[in-house]
């Protein structure tokens, strides 16, 4: 069941942790490390890097408290188990908190953007605004375009505040609209 030969006990027995720490992290290495990275493997959705960094970690903190441990087999394999499975759960909690990491792009696929994109997209805007009855023009402009709230919109356009909502709502589902077959808006 345990993933040790017996003989570990008997070399764990001859050394004191005090003694040559580095020695029982390599001895801990050669008895642990496979079946650990195994284990790691499958709690990180079998991401190899990841494992390897887990069980890197792991051994690390063996070796910083290996005065501390107690060098028996299956206490050995549990307290290994233990640090692992925190590791991985910090991790991915730190995974949850920051963005997903993304490979570059190769150079070739990198474009520089020229303006060109904007002005097309500016045209086809304008083109599809022109779409649109003189009404729900107007109050587009008004408000997106001169930024003034809707009170200002409605009084520079003699109609109530109220009107000017409802005619923007659907100014601005038509436009949707407009854009949607120009390719441009989903």
């Amino acid at each position: 069941m345990w993933p040790v030969r017996r003989q570990l006990d008997s070399r764990y027995e001859r050394l004191d942790p005090m003694d040559d720490p580095d020695l029982r992290i390599r001895e801990l290495y050669d008895e642990f490390g496979g079946p650990l990275l195994r284990h790691v493997r499958q709690t990180t959705g079998n991401d190899l890097q990841w494992a390897e960094d887990v069980v890197q970690e792991t051994l690390l903190r063996a070796w910083r408290n290996a005065a501390k441990l107690t060098w028996e087999r299956g206490l050995l394999w549990a307290w290994l188990l233990t640090v692992a499975r925190r590791i991985v759960i910090d991790g991915r909690r730190r995974r949850g908190v920051r963005p997903r990491e993304v490979e570059a792009p190769e150079e070739d696929s990198i474009s520089v953007p020229d303006g060109s994109e904007s002005a097309i997209a500016a045209i086809v805007v304008a083109d599809a605004l022109r779409g649109l009855s003189n009404e729900h023009r107007e109050v587009i402009e008004q408000t997106y375009l001169r930024d003034r709230t809707v009170n200002e919109a409605a009084e520079i356009l003699g109609i109530p505040p109220g009107t000017v909502k409802s005619r923007l709502y659907y100014a601005l589902r038509n436009l949707r609209v407009e854009l949607k077959e120009r390719g441009v808006a989903s």
